[in-house]
This record gives C-alpha cells, structure tokens and sequence, in this order.
C-alpha cells in the first residue's frame, strides 16, 4: 500500500503544485496547472484513504475536523518541504488536497513581478492588495515581498496566516508568524491585537470579512504598511469588493478611508509557457495616483479600467497588456492570450497597434 509520504514525494519529484486524494480514484498531481493522473497507484479506497489522511492529524485536530467537517493545516514532514493541507469531506468519504510550499522564497524578479510592484513594498504605509483566483501564486507574491523588506530595512513585520506556508528568517526585519486557529483565534482578532504589538508592517493572509477589512484599512490610514490577499480577479471588482463588504450606511467613509490609504492592487494569473515546461505570471497594475483616488472617492470604480490602461508614465498596466507583451515575447501561446483576454476586441487592437510600431 503507497503511503502518503510517497505520494508527497511523487508531489516534489514531479515539482507539482497540488495533490488531491480522492475516493475510488488514483492519486492525481498538478503539473504545470494541468491535472494529471497517476493510475499506477491504483484506486484509492474509502476506509484506507480515512486511516491514511488520519495517521498524520494529532489528537486536536482530528477534534476540530469531526467537529467543523472541515480542516486546514500546515504540514511540516523531516527531509521534505512544508505543504498547506485541506482536510474535508465528500460523499461521506474523507479526502485531502495538499499544495506544495517551496522551501525557497523567490526574489521577486524570478515571479516577473514589474517594479512598480517592488516600490509598493518601499511604502513607509498604506495598503498593498495582492489578488487573484485561487492557486495563482498569490501567497508567493506576498512572501517575496516581505522578504524584500526583510533584506532591505529594520521593521517589524507582523503576519497572520492560515495556515502558515513560507518560513521566514529574520534578516534585518524581525518577522512574527501567526497561524489562525494554532496561535490566534481569527484574522480579525489577531489584526486587533496585532496593533498593539508595534507593528511597521502587517500581513495579513487573507481579508475575509468586515471586521478585518476594517481593521486593516484603520491599521494602513494610521501609518503602518499593510499587505493582504482577496480573491478578486482585478483591481476594479477589489475596489467594489472591499466597499461592498460595509453596510450602505458606512460606505462613503470606507470610500474615503480607502481612497487616503491605498497604494496600489496586483492582480494575477498564472499561465502555462508555450514551452510546456513550467507557468509563468500575468498581472494588472493598479497605481494609487490622485486620478484612482478621485475615482474610488466619487463612486466613479467603472472608470479604473480605463485610467489603469492609460497610466503606463505611472507605472500601471492592464492584464490584456500582460499578455500581450508575454505572447509576443513567444512566452505563452496566442491562444492562451485570447482565452485569458478581459476584452478580445481590445486585446486584438492593442496587437494591431504595436504591430505597427
């Protein structure tokens, strides 16, 4: 019987992303964001798939999983690299997904990350979101910055983590890693008491609700340098998430709190290369200039898009102008570029139109 440590070790061997263990299916691998099948393994059965997902839990979590249905957790196995685990339930059988944390931070040009993107995290305060669907290098974008800092000024960093995925060591930062539900009962919680801490800069894995959208927005309007993720797909649709979030009543202030704070949104996806081999980032820019400020403040969110793609002097660019630049740079394919375009029409004139130059 392959155990899960073998399969673990088929994840490293394959540099995959994910692996996913289903009842009554084979072991599956995501490469290079393609699933892939390892039917050698054979099917892995109910009973032994449950005893093997619970021979790693301790006593504790296995609790919380009977108790909740639902489990995260970071795992940490002697000689191999951490991964973040999601423990759950379907169709009465219990499974698992398990994603590959790399051991190596990446500096940020090694993610193509613009440089735009590095002076954000330069910002003595404010807010710097991180977005993006699931599974498109969010959390690495967000440890690469904080390493960037960490190599480049004394701060203290404060981030809360569920769970935590990238171990930082202290360079000339001191790094504090929480992890929700282990260390700290939630974000919002922990972002409240964090305050009090001495934070210079906060990160917060992820903003799921008002209590810690709100505290985050008060933490960057009274000077400290805030990071955190949202599961938007572009800095527009981040801007109505976050404002949406309050009750009517609250929501001009959060428009002006938002507009005095925010120093830019990264939104990003990942893409395979024409090559096959490996994926590589797509992203849209959002500068916080006086112009985007305006826009948040006056209600005026449908226009981002449009000052975004006429912002190149301040360093903003649109995803189409991502993929552009990636397809004619022969790193991805064209019909990659198409299926990912926001706007197909505009994605094809901006092509005509530096095709002319």
């Amino acid at each position: 019987m392959v155990t899960i440590k073998d399969l673990l070790n088929l994840c490293v061997e394959h540099a995959a992303s994910d692996l996913h263990l289903t009842q009554n299916t084979p072991p599956v691998l995501r490469i290079d964001g393609k699933l892939v099948i390892f039917e050698q393994y054979g099917l892995l059965q109910k009973e032994q798939l449950k005893k093997s997902i619970y021979s790693f839990l301790n006593e504790r979590q296995i609790e919380k999983f009977e108790a909740d249905r639902e489990l995260d957790f970071s795992l940490a196995l002697e000689g191999m690299p951490r991964f973040r685990v999601n423990v759950h339930i379907q169709r009465s059988s219990v499974e698992a997904a398990f994603r590959l944390i790399p051991t190596h931070i990446p500096a940020p040009n090694e993610l193509g990350l613009p440089p735009t993107v590095l002076d954000f995290a330069r910002k003595p305060s404010g807010l710097i979101l991180i977005t993006g669907p699931t599974g498109t290098g969010k959390t690495t974008t967000l440890a690469s910055l904080i390493d960037l800092i960490n190599g480049e000024r004394a701060c203290m960093i404060m981030c809360i983590e569920d769970p935590i995925e990238y171990i930082h060591s202290n360079k000339k930062s001191i790094i504090k890693q929480r992890e929700v539900y282990s260390d700290t009962k939630s974000f919002a919680e922990a972002l409240k008491r964090c305050l009090r801490q001495d934070p210079d800069v906060i990160v917060v894995g992820e903003m799921r609700d008002l209590e810690t959208i709100s505290t985050a927005l008060t933490a960057a309007e009274t000077g400290h340098l805030v990071l955190a993720t949202l599961h938007t797909p572009d800095a527009a649709q981040t801007v109505e998430r976050i404002i949406d979030v309050f009750p009517p009543y609250q929501q001009q202030q959060v428009r002006l709190q938002l507009s005095a704070c925010l120093q830019g949104i990264v939104s990003q996806i990942l893409l395979p290369r024409a090559s096959g081999k490996g994926r590589v980032m797509a992203s849209e820019v959002l500068v916080a200039t006086p112009a985007i400020r305006n826009l948040i403040r006056e209600k005026a969110v449908e226009q981002i898009p449009t000052t975004i793609q006429t912002g190149g002097q301040f360093g903003m660019h649109t995803m189409d102008m991502s993929l552009k630049n990636l397809y004619q740079k022969k790193i991805i394919t064209y019909e990659e570029a198409i299926a990912q375009a926001k706007n197909i029409q505009e994605f094809k004139q901006l092509l005509e139109h530096s095709q002319k130059f």
